[in-house]
């Protein structure tokens, strides 16, 4: 792979940007060429941001309102350039993304399209690269909206792709499709660019303390609800994310880039990654092609003198991640860290640090990119051909999953493999594996005999085996874990039906009942439901013991309607709606002689509505306490008011029954108000640090362990941040027993059940058994690193304490049920908690 000529010719296509760089002031006016290269050759009837916008890029934030219509604007004026909007955001923006080639390219786009398809499909026969197939190349920006400088340079980027009459620009044209991608993060951008606007001065302040540098909570980094979305490109619980997925799996580009920012002091990062942090199931040519493109990216900035550096910082592990997630598909990811201005100007260790000139770097790597594209075009097309036609084919195996009871669970788990261009088969003949039945028609096959066969791999294996013991970010993600559903690696079973339309919830018949009705806690939605019926003010029990009737057996937890003295038609309004649109089950009883416990028994308990506070703002946690805002607004529609901690002492806490702190603290809080509201029979959830809070405030009710502290090593000095950093522990899943007869427990019908741990959080374990609701095992890895001195840390310890004062609870959880949206396993004990965390005695609390 020859490519030293190419970098001298594109460092020379950039020399003149680095002497009007040289001769910069912080406080001139800039021009385009400050930008943009031999500006002599652009387009001068394609209309300029400067002219659209009314000012120049970089001397304020572009909103994304203003992006999109840019972004219009230039698809009409220029035949290179397609708009196209699938989907929106949470806040109804709409997502954007543009084609950019030459207009013949662009008149054959579909043709294209699925000759990209068919290149990489491991079943066509083409063995060698056309040269009339565009590489393809996805270029997208600040999928954070507070790392801005990407998402107001794509607007230049599009802009001199449209109006650039370059010779070097026009063959990129010719041999690429590029998948333009101006932000990631709509909801996130408008936020920040509203906060950094409305608080610039006209004077430029560098002053890093300045409130332009310090936006108020949650800040613009994540969507709607707190998600940080370049961690949702495997879980696709977000509806930016499920767009982009289904656009890169119609497309499979060749190359994806991520441009992100980091922090002010730093300089500019481009991939590869730290070596030793690499994913085992991406091949070393991914890893050597990076490396051949970062060479592009270095002779840019090298022509402008930016400093910058590869190799040092950041992974390619977690395949949830934008720059990585392209890895284990056969492109080639890369993620882009610009040192930030956060605003518009700021102290740096390398000087005044511009937003101009954070965007110009964004704006250079972006072409950088496109000429290393078009300099490694077959090598590129070539490994994605060879990436899914080397894959072994032959075996018969594949991974089954899902539950009877577990309907709702199971068929979101689907839909993320079908998301992810994963054939996925339905079971229509039960089959046994060990301890585990699938029922025909409520379980899934997947073969690995497909395209995704890595994919597929990442999806369900288990790893406990590392090269390294440092991770950016999680060690773990094992889906059918994460959703606590039964599966097995199997040979392919007999009776198989391919799902050909997208998965959908199944619906079911509601008969009625003239005594009762039974909710069987353990489907997903039943919270959901639940509420509804509290909400129109009907009486609800829970069993707090099993019973039976005609050959069904009700586990804890099972939610009893009576008729007697309620309005019949509304309860059977709410379950019928129940049971044909979501396909929940309810089950109808004409009488109250049930097995084991009758109906009117003492161990059905009353469930009282709640009424939720989620304590939010400065000190609390954007993101865990987003996951609960998300898990209750739109998934259990249960409303939910946000008290900002800071004002916590001003609230009337009568009209809450139920407060969440999910991480952090509550700066404002009046503790004797709070300990007066819990006397009262309030319950208090909090988990992680914010435990550690609470402990703080009411000491003596929970026994948390000590880590093992670090004694003697050799380590040397520049050993030592990897010595600790070791004993993090970053994100695996570890193995827990429970007792379901216990009220967190409701709704669980295996005595093991997975959990997300992050942190070192975890409880002395009480003597009394009672009191141990969930326990971690002896051997408590399941997937994922852990450090040998916190696997003696977590074996055996508690994962939960509850403590009582009054007649009230604080629920103390070591860990996150709620994690990043896709822990749907672990769901229900924060369902639990709510519902039921008044219920548990207080002889098992501490």
């Amino acid at each position: 792979m020859k490519i030293t000529s190419s970098i001298i010719t594109f460092a020379r296509f950039f020399f003149i940007v680095s002497a009007v760089l040289l001769s910069y002031s912080v406080k001139s006016q800039k021009d385009l060429s400050y930008f943009l290269p031999d500006v002599q050759t652009l387009n001068p009837e394609i209309t300029t941001p400067e002219e659209f916008l009314g000012f120049q890029i970089g001397e304020w934030h572009v909103t994304h309102t203003q992006q999109v219509y840019y972004m219009k604007k230039l698809a009409e004026e220029s035949d290179r350039i397609q708009f196209h909007s699938m989907g929106k955001s949470h806040e109804d923006r709409p997502l954007v993304h543009l084609y950019i080639s030459r207009p013949d390219n662009l008149q054959r786009l579909e043709e294209i399209r699925q000759n990209q398809l068919n290149w990489s499909d491991p079943m066509s026969d083409q063995t060698a690269p056309q040269e009339e197939l565009p590489l393809v190349v996805w270029q997208g920006y600040s999928i954070h909206g507070n790392e801005a400088s990407g998402s107001n340079a794509a607007l230049l980027v599009a802009y001199y792709l449209a109006a650039s009459d370059n010779p070097e620009i026009l063959k990129i044209l010719d041999n690429t499709v590029i998948i333009f991608y101006p932000s990631f993060n709509p909801d996130g951008m408008q936020r920040f660019s509203s906060w950094v606007n409305m608080n610039k001065s006209k004077t430029l302040n560098p002053d890093n303390q300045d409130r332009e540098y310090d936006e108020v909570w949650p800040g613009g980094r994540t969507n709607h609800y707190g998600f940080d979305l370049n961690r949702d490109w495997l879980p696709v619980q977000q509806p930016e994310s499920q767009v982009k997925i289904k656009l890169y799996q119609m497309w499979r580009p060749n190359i994806l880039t991520d441009h992100h920012e980091m922090g002010t002091n730093s300089t500019f990062f481009f991939q590869p990654g730290i070596p030793s942090r690499t994913n085992p199931l991406t091949p070393q040519i991914n890893q050597d092609l990076t490396e051949e493109i970062g060479t592009f990216h270095a002779a840019a900035l090298d022509s402008m003198g930016s400093l910058y550096y590869s190799k040092e910082s950041f992974d390619d592990f977690y395949y949830g991640k934008g720059s990585t997630y392209p890895d284990i598909q056969g492109s080639i990811g890369i993620l882009f860290e610009q040192g930030s201005s956060r605003g518009h100007i700021q102290h740096s260790d390398h000087g005044i640090l511009t937003f101009p000139f954070t965007i110009r770097n964004q704006f250079v790597t972006s072409l950088s990119t496109l000429q290393a594209g078009l300099s490694l075009k077959n090598d590129l097309q070539k490994y994605q051909r060879d990436f899914f036609h080397s894959q072994d084919y032959s075996g018969s195996e594949g991974y089954v999953f899902g539950h009877k009871s577990y309907p709702h669970k199971t068929q979101e788990l689907a839909k993320i493999l079908q998301l992810h261009d994963i054939n996925i088969f339905r079971l229509t003949k039960e089959l046994t594996h060990g301890d585990h039945s699938y029922s025909a028609d409520d379980a899934y096959y997947v073969p690995l005999d497909q395209r995704q066969k890595q994919l597929i791999r990442t999806i369900f294996e288990t790893n406990t085996t590392f090269q390294d013991s440092l991770f950016y970010d999680v060690s773990a993600w094992t889906l059918p874990l994460a959703f606590d559903l039964p599966y097995d690696l199997v040979q392919e079973p007999s009776s198989l039906e391919k799902v050909l339309q997208p998965v959908s919830g199944e619906k079911a018949t509601f008969t009625t009942s003239t005594y009762a009705y039974i909710l069987p806690w353990e489907h997903y939605l039943a919270p959901r439901v639940l509420y509804q019926l509290l909400d129109e003010g009907i009486r609800a029990f829970v069993g707090t013991q099993p019973f039976t009737y005609d050959g069904h057996h009700f586990n804890y937890g099972s939610v009893l309607i009576p008729i007697q003295n309620q309005d019949k038609e509304t309860i059977e309004s709410i379950l019928k709606a129940a049971v044909e649109q979501e396909g929940v089950p309810v089950i109808g009883i004409p009488t109250g002689a049930t097995g084991m416990v009758n109906l009117g028994s003492r161990n059905f308990a009353k469930v009282v509505k709640p009424k939720i506070g989620l304590i939010v703002g400065n000190g609390a946690s954007a993101y865990s306490s987003g996951e609960v805002w998300h898990l209750l607004d739109t998934r259990y529609h249960i409303p939910v008011t946000r008290l900002d901690g800071e004002h916590f002492s001003s609230y009337n806490l009568d009209d809450y029954n139920v407060l969440v702190l999910t991480a952090g603290s509550i700066r404002g809080v009046s503790k004797e108000k709070l300990q007066q509201w819990i006397s009262r029979g309030g319950t208090f959830i909090v988990q992680g640090s914010a435990g550690r809070w609470a402990d703080r405030q009411f000491p003596g009710h929970f026994k948390y362990k000590k880590s093992v502290s670090i004694d003697t090593t050799s380590a040397g000095y520049d050993e030592m941040s990897d010595l600790y950093g070791a004993r993090v522990t970053g994100g695996a899943i570890v193995k827990t027993k429970i007792d379901r007869s216990h009220p967190l427990n409701f709704g669980y019908l295996e005595d093991v059940l997975p959990l997300f741990k992050k942190g070192n959080h975890v409880f002395e374990v009480d003597p009394l058994a009672y009191k141990n609701p969930i326990v971690y095992a002896d051997d408590p890895l399941w997937s994922g690193y852990l450090h040998e001195s916190n696997i003696k840390l977590f074996s055996g310890s508690s994962a939960v304490q509850v403590a009582a004062i009054g007649s009230g609870r604080i629920i103390n959880f070591a860990d996150n049920p709620n994690f990043r949206a896709f822990w749907y396993g672990t769901n229900k004990l924060f369902a639990n908690s709510i519902f039921f965390g008044r219920l548990i005695s207080s002889r098992a609390s501490n």
